[in-house]
């Protein structure tokens, strides 16, 4: 089966919590925590916290003011340093091309060069299985 590549057109605007989550969102959090919304278990050994799993260092890359690593366990607060660390990497600047739903899922996985890791390829297709099955379900 052939899908045509998803694209996000861009992260220019900055992202707020109480904009709608995108697909690719969605798909991830499922894969993520199958989108556990709060008191998620901890996961990778312990190392990410969240619905959205969220490591230290990802966090601390983009995190702003007084804002504490413990808010990630919040789903907004975790759609919201998601959206900002893509916005840092997962740029046409960056990668030479607007990323796609690929490049975003395994950069989320595995840090701003996860877009090149080989061990990032069976997170891709985990989230892209979601995505598809999603669809599946919108349409009937």
């Amino acid at each position: 089966m052939k899908l045509i590549p998803l694209i996000i057109a861009a992260f220019s605007a900055a992202p707020t919590t109480s904009s709608p989550m995108s697909t690719l969102e969605l798909a991830i959090w499922q894969v993520e925590s199958s989108q556990c919304v709060s008191d998620c278990r901890a996961g990778d050994n312990g190392k990410a916290i969240g619905p959205l799993q969220i490591h230290f260092g990802c966090w601390s890359d983009v995190r702003r003011g007084n804002e504490q690593y413990e808010d990630c366990e919040g789903l907004d607060y975790s759609v919201e340093v998601f959206r900002r660390y893509m916005k840092r990497y997962a740029t046409k600047k960056r990668l030479g091309h607007v990323a796609t739903y690929e490049d975003i899922a395994r950069i989320w996985n595995g840090g701003p060069n996860g877009y090149k890791k080989e061990s990032t390829v069976k997170y891709w297709w985990r989230v892209r299985k979601t995505i598809v099955r999603s669809h599946k379900e919108d349409q009937q």
